[in-house]
């Protein structure tokens, strides 16, 4: 049951909106109840004998004492209806009276249940909203080793689709909970006035109804769950085939790609069928068996009236009421199922959510306002999967002076990359210390230690907006004089004042618009831009052209003056100035020296240098 109303968490936010809800629910639940009941003195006009009158009269001199018993009901009814009858002087204007009293309460029934439906809207939409950006932010947030072993696609089907289903299934869990049960109750408390032997029948005969939608509602479960996994599977198909297009038909994987996509496809047509099934199998199978139930009412109910145990109208009363569990009930099982469906997808919004944070802030972690002195790399070992004994740095010892140039060559795989990313703390090591300036990385707060840190990598990460927005990316308050200045340095501002619309030109998705170079240099601009202390270059020139290299290596010395970095490269003719050079080999440091040191020791570095024809 716990896990049940889970999904109710979400909405903790809107305790003003929560409590109109009920609260209109309820007095829905109360007038529905009441409006049912004047079917009793309606039926009574109609159908009762002049002893009616008669026997009003007499009640008149004093009101019935409350009983748990159909004679109060009875009691009750020729009370009022006698004291219309008298008072407006007959049964046609009593009769008038009772169908303006029902259509009043049924006008305010109504009235109540849109005014609930009212105040749930800015629940539900709002809650769908604080997921995303819960999510949105938890991504954000996540290491990067968290995306290495989950899918995009899933994650986007996680942020889209069971965030939707969040959404209905918070709307279903708060008519369960309040309306539909209350309304249960007190059809069940007036069936007991009328008659406790019929409503006992109703009583020990309903939970055959429960048990076939328990049953159900966990079938349900599962099967959504697994229809939730394929769904992210199958968006992950779309994105990897919409990022590889151009290799998708290069090598002619149209028809095997379409044939995955049709599989994967098929899967989620399958098990969406079973979960529509399943869902709309609840409503019907409810009421055949609730509809049994009730034919076996009539027929205990007419032999008792029959017997003289009840009058027909109190019957005919009783029968309304009994008929009218047919909706609620329904309506509870049928949120039953999409709440099994909300809970399915709870969990798999909760893998994102309740995620370990590997890289988290301490309480009071430092702040560095400047860096002076060095970075070292102390005794430090890492391995992506924590436990794991395939660590890809092992016992690296390191430092790198302010000023300084440290290029990381060696094969792919060797570890470079993952060392230069633990500078700016997109993974920590599981042994061993980093150090700036002496402090230790995980005692300063991630946000300082980035701010000193630019980051110029082989893929150019673009966004799909203006030139200017794309350098000025994560900065504020920047004029169009310093934009232009950074453009200049990374020369990149000829190319872009020859754009259609300059500086302000929409550069396409992941920058599809300008070419391998022009890429390059916008990226290069904005690390000028941000003006960092400790500069990460990841092979920034592999991908380019001779021309382009030339123009971007230009911009990377720029880019260099007077910064600290730390150069990743495979061609070796562009570290061949770096201060120091260190050699990896399978996550360890081999060889460190300059280019003329490593060269005379005719090791690894001499030989990655004959086979690029290095001169």
């Amino acid at each position: 049951m716990k896990k049940l109303f889970s999904v109710l968490k979400y909405a903790r936010n809107y305790k003003g909106y929560l409590t109109a809800n009920v609260t209109f629910n309820i007095l829905f639940a109360l007038f529905n109840a009441v409006s049912l009941t004047l079917a009793m003195p309606f039926l009574k006009l109609l159908f009762e004998d002049s002893n009616l009158i008669e026997s009003g009269l007499v009640l008149m001199k004093g009101k019935p004492q409350f009983a748990l018993n159909a004679d109060y009901i009875k009691d009750v009814s020729n009370y009022y209806i006698t004291g219309l009858i008298v008072t407006q002087g007959g049964k046609m204007k009593a009769l008038i009276i009772i169908c303006v009293i029902i259509f009043v309460m049924t006008f305010f029934k109504n009235l109540f249940r849109y005014l609930a439906m009212f105040f749930i809207a800015p629940i539900r939409n709002g809650v769908v909203r604080d997921l995303r950006n819960k999510m949105y932010k938890k991504s954000l947030d996540l290491p990067l080793s968290y995306y290495s072993e989950e899918k995009k696609g899933d994650l986007m089907s996680r942020m889209t689709s069971d965030v939707q289903e969040i959404e209905w299934s918070i709307m279903q869990t708060l008519e369960m909970i309040f309306r539909e049960p209350l309304t249960v109750i007190l059809l069940f408390s007036l069936m007991i006035l009328i008659s406790a032997k019929l409503t006992v029948y109703i009583l020990c005969l309903l939970p055959i109804a429960a048990l076939f939608i328990v049953i159900l509602g966990k079938s349900l479960k599962n099967s959504a769950r697994k229809g939730k996994d394929t769904l992210g599977v199958l968006i992950s198909v779309i994105e990897e085939t919409l990022g590889s297009l151009k290799v998708i038909k290069a090598f002619n994987a149209m028809k095997p790609m379409q044939k995955k996509f049709e599989e994967i496809n098929q899967t989620y047509y399958k098990q969406s069928v079973n979960v529509y099934r399943k869902t709309d199998l609840s409503s019907p199978l409810t009421e055949v068996i609730v509809t049994g139930i009730l034919m076996f009412i009539l027929f205990i109910g007419g032999s008792m009236v029959f017997n003289g145990e009840l009058t027909g109208p109190l019957f005919l009363t009783y029968f309304i009421l009994a008929s009218q569990l047919i909706p609620p009930i329904k309506q509870l099982t049928t949120s039953y199922s999409n709440i099994q469906k909300g809970v399915a997808s709870e969990e798999r919004i909760d893998k994102i959510l309740l995620a370990d944070d590997v890289i988290v802030d301490k309480p009071n972690a430092k702040t560095i306002s400047d860096f002076t002195k060095e970075i070292e790399y102390k005794n430090v070992w890492f391995a992506y999967h924590k436990g794991d004994d395939g660590y890809v740095l092992r016992d690296i010892n390191l430092k790198i002076a302010k000023g300084k140039t440290v290029a990381l060559v060696g094969q792919s795989g060797s570890g470079k990359t993952t060392l230069a990313d633990m500078l700016p703390r997109f993974y920590e090591s599981d042994k061993g210390d980093l150090l700036i300036d002496g402090t230790d990385i995980k005692e300063l707060s991630t946000e300082s230690v980035r701010k000193h840190i630019g980051v110029v990598t082989q893929e150019s990460i673009l966004f799909n907006d203006t030139v200017k927005n794309n350098i000025i990316f994560g900065m504020q308050n920047i004029s169009d004089a310093d934009v232009m200045e950074a453009a200049k340095i990374a020369n990149a501002h000829d190319f872009i004042m020859q754009l259609p619309n300059g500086y302000d030109t929409i550069i396409g998705d992941r920058g599809g618009k300008l070419s391998g170079g022009q890429r390059q240099r916008l990226s290069i601009a904005r690390a000028i831009l941000k003006n960092p202390s400790i500069l990460i270059l990841d092979e920034a020139t592999s991908a380019l052209d001779t021309e382009s290299e030339k123009l971007v290596q230009e911009a990377l010395t720029n880019l260099m003056k007077n910064r600290t970095s730390v150069v990743i490269a495979h061609r070796l003719s562009t570290i061949s100035n770096a201060d120091e050079i260190i050699v990896m080999h399978k996550g360890e440091i081999i060889e460190r020296g300059n280019h003329s040191q490593l060269l005379a020791l005719d090791g690894t570095y001499k030989k990655l240098c004959d086979m690029q024809s290095f001169k």
